[in-house]
């Protein structure tokens, strides 16, 4: 049924063999395990969990010879590739921190004090939006709507949430980072 990769060798019939392998052989594996899912000739639906897999594996970016590695393992364009990676923001077309601040900056969060909170944050760990910290612990993005309008100013840090951010608690949880926390945030929503 599904593409079966056991390992790197098998990508030589695939020309992949001039490309980068990307990916270590547990990830080969797992990478195998996902394409399993959907019938042959439906491999791009494996594109985004592949995509995470690669990235996760590869400083935390997928990089155009990543992407390429990956169109090739579909059996797709790279172009089909570059399309999805380059519209979600989740997939990181250069290195980043080992934390990734996304800091909201749409209309709800600055309305309550988004834009200062950004602000603070970059004056703190002295970069802009996009740019990463010298000792690599931190990447500031700003992203288009999370999700959270009521509950801003906010920031997402992998899949938590941060809301009602204030000075602070910005402080508060940059040293947690630094430490090597993951705090989770509890929920201030009244449901």
């Amino acid at each position: 049924m599904g593409l079966r990769l056991k390992s790197a060798n098998n990508f030589k019939d695939n020309k992949m063999s001039e490309n980068k392998n990307f990916l270590s052989e547990a990830g080969l594996q797992k990478a195998a395990e996902i394409i399993s899912r959907y019938p042959e000739g439906r491999q791009k639906s494996a594109l985004l969990p592949i995509l995470h897999l690669v990235q996760d594996e590869n400083q935390n970016s997928v990089s155009p010879e990543a992407m390429d590695f990956i169109a090739a393992m579909l059996k797709i364009q790279p172009i089909e590739v570059y399309e999805v990676a380059t519209f979600y923001t989740m997939y990181n077309l250069k290195p980043v921190g080992k934390h990734v601040l996304e800091f909201c900056r749409t209309g709800p969060c600055c309305l309550v004090g988004g834009e200062d909170i950004i602000a603070y944050a970059e004056n703190k760990l002295g970069i802009k939006d996009g740019q990463t910290t010298a000792d690599g612990e931190f990447t500031i993005k700003c992203m288009e709507c999370l999700g959270a309008c009521g509950y801003g100013p906010m920031m997402q840090v992998g899949e938590n949430f941060y809301e009602h951010l204030t000075e602070e608690r910005v402080d508060y949880l940059l040293e947690e980072f630094r430490k090597g926390n993951r705090p989770v945030e509890e929920s201030k929503r009244n449901f």
